[in-house]
C-alpha cells in the first residue's frame, strides 16, 4: 500500500462482517442475494469509515446519520436506498450487541425514511396471454420458455424459485411443485393443468435435446447443461414481450405479481395468496388488494360514462 493511503477497509472490520454473514445463513437461513446485499452495505460503511480511521464497532449514532447524509448529498441515495442500508445498519449493530461485540446499538433509535407506497408492476390478462403465446414451440428452446412462462405465472414463484427447480420438485401426478422459499420455508403450490401440460410436453419433447448428451437434476436447462440464470431469464422475458408488443414496464417479477393481483380480481381470499406466494406477513399480501383497486378504478374511468 503507498505511504499515507488510507486502508480499504479494516481487516478487523472484515471480519466481522464475514461473521455476521455467517450468522444470516446459519441462523436465519436467509438466501444468497439477501445475504449479499446486507453485507454489501455494511461492506460500504465500513470502507467509508476507513477513510476516517474509524471501525466499525466504536462508532456512536451521529456517524451513523453523517454516512447517511453523505449517501444522498455525495450519492444521490434515493429513500429507498437509504431505508435498505439502514435496514442493512440495524440488523449489522443487532448482532454485535447479541454476540457481546459491541457494547451498545447505535442504531437502535435510529429513523427508517418513510417511502410511499408503491403497486408493484403487472401486466393486465389480455397481455399475460400474449407473452406466453410469444415463444415459438416449434423449437426446442421456445417449448422450454413457454413452459417456464406458464410455470410462473400458474404458480407465482419468485425468479430465484423458478431457475432453481429441481426435476425431483415437481410432482405432475398431484399438479404441485415444493418450493423450498426465503427462510427456508416449504411450500407447496398447485400448478394448473395448463402448466402441467406445457412442463410434460418439454420434458418430453425438449429437454433431452437442449442437454445434447449431459446431465442435470435441473428442470429448465440451458445448452449448457446447467440450469437457467435468473438474468438469463430476464433477458428471454424482455425478449418475448417485444415479441408480443407489450409496452408495459416490466420486472423480474412481473408474472408473480401478475398471478397475485389476477388471483384477487377473480375472488381469491387474501389468505390464500399469501400462502401461495410465501409471505411471511399478510401485511405484504395486502400491496395486491390495492393493485386490484387501482385497476377497478382503470376500468370504471375507460367505461363508465361518468368516469
Amino acid at each position: 500500500m503507498p505511504p499515507g493511503e488510507a486502508p480499504e477497509m479494516n481487516t478487523d472490520d472484515a471480519s466481522l462482517i464475514d461473521r455476521f454473514a455467517d450468522s444470516l445463513w446459519l441462523s436465519d437461513g436467509l438466501a444468497k442475494n439477501s445475504i449479499d446485499a446486507y453485507r454489501r452495505d455494511v461492506s460500504q460503511f465500513a470502507k467509508w469509515l476507513a477513510k476516517r480511521d474509524e471501525t466499525l464497532p466504536a462508532i456512536q449514532r451521529h456517524t451513523l446519520t453523517a454516512y447517511l447524509a453523505h449517501l444522498v448529498e455525495a450519492r444521490a441515495a434515493s429513500p429507498r436506498t437509504s431505508a435498505r442500508v439502514v435496514s442493512s445498519l440495524k440488523r449489522f449493530y443487532g448482532f454485535l450487541l447479541r454476540e457481546n461485540l459491541s457494547a451498545e446499538d447505535p442504531s437502535h433509535d435510529l429513523d427508517t425514511p418513510k417511502l410511499p407506497r408503491s403497486l408493484p408492476k403487472s401486466l393486465s390478462e389480455q397481455e399475460v396471454e400474449a407473452l406466453l403465446a410469444a415463444p415459438d414451440v416449434r423449437t426446442d428452446l421456445g417449448l422450454r420458455d413457454r413452459a417456464m412462462l406458464e410455470t410462473l405465472y400458474a404458480s407465482g414463484l419468485r425468479v430465484s424459485e423458478l431457475v432453481g427447480l429441481k426435476v425431483a420438485q415437481v410432482s405432475l401426478d398431484m399438479g404441485v411443485v415444493r418450493i423450498l422459499g426465503k427462510g427456508s420455508k416449504e411450500r407447496l403450490t398447485p400448478l394448473g393443468q395448463e402448466a402441467i401440460d406445457w412442463i410434460t410436453r418439454y420434458q418430453r419433447e425438449a429437454r433431452t435435446h437442449i442437454l445434447a448428451g449431459k446431465k442435470s437434476d435441473a428442470l429448465f436447462v440451458t445448452g449448457r447443461g446447467g440450469p437457467m440464470t435468473r438474468l438469463n431469464f430476464w433477458l428471454i422475458i424482455k425478449r418475448h414481450a417485444r415479441s408480443a408488443n407489450i409496452r408495459a414496464e416490466l420486472s423480474p417479477h412481473t408474472l408473480r405479481h401478475a398471478f397475485a393481483t389476477h388471483l384477487i380480481n377473480h375472488g381469491a381470499d387474501l389468505r390464500v395468496v399469501q400462502l401461495l406466494l410465501g409471505h411471511a406477513d399478510i401485511t405484504t399480501t395486502q400491496i395486491y388488494t390495492h393493485v386490484a383497486r387501482e385497476r377497478l378504478k382503470q376500468i370504471h374511468a375507460k367505461h363508465h360514462p361518468r368516469g
